[in-house]
């Protein structure tokens, strides 16, 4: 098959098939009709699904081993300390638009997740909403900021304070943000140079956690009649008039990709790691907490502490190795069995009302051929991914609660999102196990770049 002359990305974060391609699918016509034409399907995401790594895994065909990238927090270092932000320093391996930079070609980068602070590529870049605000330099060239500030009359980074009670003013930020992030997108492709076009919608992700609850009738804490119920096919139908008016403004024969990082899914409830590990002996603290404390803050006596976690859609769990960490308790030789202990009883451990939980405790070393930076000793996926990993000591609550320890949220990341891909040339249909994996190498055969790596497109 012949390499597409231009090639569009849309990326729509925690999009899910269950909504894109069946609930929703009449409310939204554009889509559908993409799709037919499309070679399409679910898309099984990365371990761990999290938005940062899984943009960068996407436009670069490596894994969170292999970028050393394993959520949006990772460690700096073997110490006590808080867990260090990732950036676009944090990701060494060039993603699909430095590749396009150095065979000498345009892009056009608008908030793909990984891509704060910018970077000068051949076109434009605009950052994702880890950057603090509009006052950084949020973009390559730097004069594009003003540009956008201009059109927009004040451009979203993000949808602030998302997990908030305030729902009228998060529902209205997510639907104007995302009719903004498909207008800049328009203006951008009809104003740039480029051959490589890729960007990222927030916006369904940021109405997942705020909203699930409320508009999933199978939620566990859904709220019958309550005034948001029909939300999400609003937004949907929305998110599809955006995309039909996009389309429009591309040239004939540009490849098209619609995709998102992960899935997402009812949040049943949370589950406080840390003091599980206290009740299990393996966490000691000196004193307790006057009240919510992160373990980075918490009195923890680290000569008698065996391992502790840090949450959110997964946990994970550190070991206290003696030679590793500066006050290690695990001699080496009993590192794999103490692992092993934990993640057995971890697995074993019941939910709130006494049933099996489904918990996953993975290693690394069995997720990834390749393993850089400080990978979590254990990634943590609590009730596969339908409770959320609590990581505050001192909430005084037992183990369980209904609710996530950084405000409302009624949604945990799924590991499945979509795809589908309209070509020039391609046979349409539905395709069963797909990979996130398969992006990079397909997007290289498109644009006629060098293939890296084993894995091939799905082009054949």
């Amino acid at each position: 098959m012949p390499a597409a002359g231009k090639v569009a990305v849309i990326g729509l974060d925690s999009a899910t098939p269950q909504y894109m391609f069946d609930r929703f699918a009449e409310d939204m016509p554009v889509f559908t009709a993409l799709r037919r034409k499309s070679l399409w399907g679910p898309m099984r995401s990365i371990d761990p699904p999290i938005t940062m790594p899984a943009w960068s895994c996407m436009m670069s065909g490596r894994s969170p081993g292999e970028l050393g990238v394993y959520g949006f927090r990772d460690r700096g270092a073997y110490d006590y300390g808080p867990l260090k932000f990732a950036t676009s320093h944090s990701i060494q391996a060039p993603r699909i638009w430095d590749e396009m930079t150095a065979a000498g070609r345009s892009s056009v980068v608008l908030g793909v997740p990984g891509t704060y602070p910018p970077a000068p590529i051949r076109g434009a870049m605009v950052s994702c909403f880890l950057a603090p605000s509009t006052q950084s330099r949020y973009t390559s060239p730097p004069g594009l900021a003003d540009e956008l500030e201009k059109l927009t009359g004040g451009y979203a980074l993000d949808v602030e304070d998302f997990r908030s009670t305030d729902l009228e003013r998060v529902s209205q930020r997510v639907f104007d943000m995302s009719e903004q992030r498909f207008e800049v997108a328009r203006h951008l492709a009809t104003t740039q140079e480029w051959d490589f076009l890729s960007f990222v919608d927030m916006g369904p992700d940021r109405l997942h956690h705020g909203f699930w609850k409320y508009c999933d009738p199978d939620h566990p804490r859904h709220e019958p009649g309550n005034a948001y119920a029909g939300l999400f096919r609003d937004y949907y139908r929305a998110l599809d008039r955006h995309l039909g008016r996009f389309l429009e403004s591309l040239p004939e024969n540009t490849t098209v990709l619609v995709v998102s990082d992960h899935g997402a899914q009812p949040m049943v409830g949370g589950l406080f790691v840390n003091e599980w590990l206290r009740k299990e002996g393996y966490l000691v603290l000196t004193e307790e907490p006057a009240g919510p404390t992160p373990v980075a803050q918490a009195a923890v006596d680290w000569k008698r502490t065996t391992a502790w976690a840090e949450g959110g859609y997964y946990g994970r769990i550190f070991l206290n190795v003696e030679g590793r960490e500066p006050q290690g308790t695990i001699p080496a030789a009993e590192y794999e069995s103490t692992r092993d202990l934990i993640a057995s009883a971890l697995e074993a451990l019941p939910d709130d009302q006494g049933q099996p939980m489904g918990t996953r405790a993975l290693r690394p070393g069995e997720l990834y051929g390749e393993v850089n930076g400080i990978a979590p000793d254990l990634l943590v996926y609590v009730g596969n991914l339908r409770w959320r990993a609590l990581a505050t000591l001192g909430m005084g609550k037992g183990l369980y609660t209904t609710e996530n320890d950084t405000g409302p949220d009624h949604a945990n990341h799924g590991d499945t999102g979509i795809f589908a891909l309209s070509a020039p040339g391609i046979t349409p249909g539905r395709a069963d196990g797909l990979s996130l994996y398969d992006v990079a190498p397909t997007l290289r055969e498109l644009l006629g770049l060098a293939p890296q790596g084993s894995r091939g497109s799905l082009l054949g």
